[in-house]
């Protein structure tokens, strides 16, 4: 395998995915499992791996052979044994420059890239503002491939050098059938985003809903990597939800479940931009809160003026001791609080995290609103569910859409010929 070299970076840090306890599926082959035990370690020794995976040394030295032939895994310094005499102590690690993906966030007004190596390292990023109306499928292919050459520009790299590309944006996606069923930025509905995206990038890609690739950075690199099951809740401009079960991410018999944001909350109540009422997201989204400082606080939205700045001088009223602002927050607190309710009775995780880059608004997830969702859960007395907050900001969407393309790119290197 012929590895190009992208420019120098910091020292890789401890591994990437998710932390398992065997390391994949027992039916899984082999030759996949060794490699994801040697990913999620970062580096570690046969027979450690042999151990976790609960085989023979002999098995694993077979397919770790396997794996460094097709130029996957490598011997490294294994620092965390030193010994005085005899040949040094040697690990197994993933080698870096096997191969590179890139993860693409889409949203209404800004574009995000991240390029990492096969070892789940970021190499470089960036992102492409654009406007906040809906563009059609081809109008945003053609900024997805603005931002993507541009991207490319700052490694050396070419298309040619990308294994995989990892493509994500809000709305209904069946991940399965790479389609877009509905999303709030596209014009139509039920389009081939996958195959279209294929033809303009001539890279393979995979594509997801952008609650989905928060779960998967939680489950790849944040607080979920050694869970064996938790919930992810999204707050930006819409209301998200990614489950994980087993250490792997569900999705529903076709793709398109956990909609958290879209189950109703109020019947005949306010409008959704899904052009239904009462959902939940219409009261706790992004444009919920512009729509009722509009009407509480005569603070209307200017042409010139983004969604997130109207949010900041919203937050910021509240903060100084504006009832009315506080309010409208309050009110978002309680309909997420008994959206997080209806999570508990559904599915009983054991860890609940907060994510997005509205966890910064702090009123949304105060004590009083966690208490709240408390109050509405059944049996959580002595038990009450643990709820974590993680604001990412950005970047973690697109970093989410790379693990979905490491993942995309590792089953077919891995797997039996």
């Amino acid at each position: 395998m012929n590895a190009k070299q992208p420019p120098p970076r910091a020292a890789a840090a401890a591994g990437c995915g998710p932390i398992r306890p065997d390391n994949g599926q027992p039916t899984a082959p082999l030759r996949s499992r060794v490699f994801e035990t040697v990913r999620s370690a970062g580096h570690i020794p046969r027979i450690d791996v042999a151990k976790s995976l609960g085989v023979s040394p002999a098995s694993v030295t077979a397919q770790v052979g396997e794996l460094m032939e097709m130029g996957l895994l490598n011997e490294v310094p294994d620092t965390a044994r030193p010994t005085a005499r005899g040949r040094p102590p040697v690990a197994l690690a993933v080698r870096a420059d096997a191969g590179f993906v890139v993860g693409l966030k889409l949203s209404r007004t800004q574009h995000t890239a991240l390029l990492v190596d096969l070892a789940g390292q970021p190499i470089a990023e960036t992102t492409l503002a654009c406007g906040p109306r809906r563009r059609s499928l081809d109008q945003c292919l053609t900024e997805a491939a603005t931002l993507f050459d541009r991207l490319l520009a700052q490694t050396g790299l070419t298309r040619g050098d990308i294994s995989c590309l990892g493509l994500g944006l809000p709305g209904m996606v069946d991940h399965a059938a790479g389609r877009v069923v509905w999303s709030p930025m596209l014009t139509g509905t039920d389009l081939a985003l996958r195959g279209a995206a294929e033809d303009r990038f001539g890279v393979p890609v995979a594509v997801d809903n952008d609650a989905n690739l928060v779960t998967l950075a939680e489950l790849w690199f944040g607080k979920g990597r050694a869970m064996a099951d938790f919930a992810v809740i999204t707050i930006e401009q819409g209301v998200g939800m990614g489950l994980v079960i087993g250490h792997r991410l569900y999705r529903g018999a076709q793709s398109l479940g956990m909609e958290l944001g879209h189950t109703k909350v109020q019947m005949d109540g306010a409008l959704c931009q899904c052009g239904q009422r009462g959902c939940l997201e219409a009261y706790v989204a992004d444009y919920a809160l512009v729509r009722e400082a509009s009407t509480a606080l005569d603070m209307i939205q200017e042409d010139r003026e983004s969604m997130a700045m109207t949010l900041e001088r919203l937050y910021d009223q509240a903060k100084a001791g504006n009832q009315a602002a506080r309010v409208i927050f309050r009110r978002a607190g309680r309909f997420l609080a008994l959206g997080l309710a209806n999570v508990v009775h559904l599915f009983d995780p054991p860890l609940i995290i907060l994510s997005g880059e509205r966890m910064r608004y702090d009123y949304l997830y105060a004590e009083d609103v966690l208490a709240e969702m408390q109050r509405l859960t059944l049996n959580r007395a002595t038990a009450p569910q643990a709820i974590q907050i993680h604001a990412w900001g950005d970047l973690m969407w697109a970093r989410g859409a790379a693990a979905l393309a490491l993942s995309h790119m590792t089953e077919a290197m891995a797997a039996p010929q």
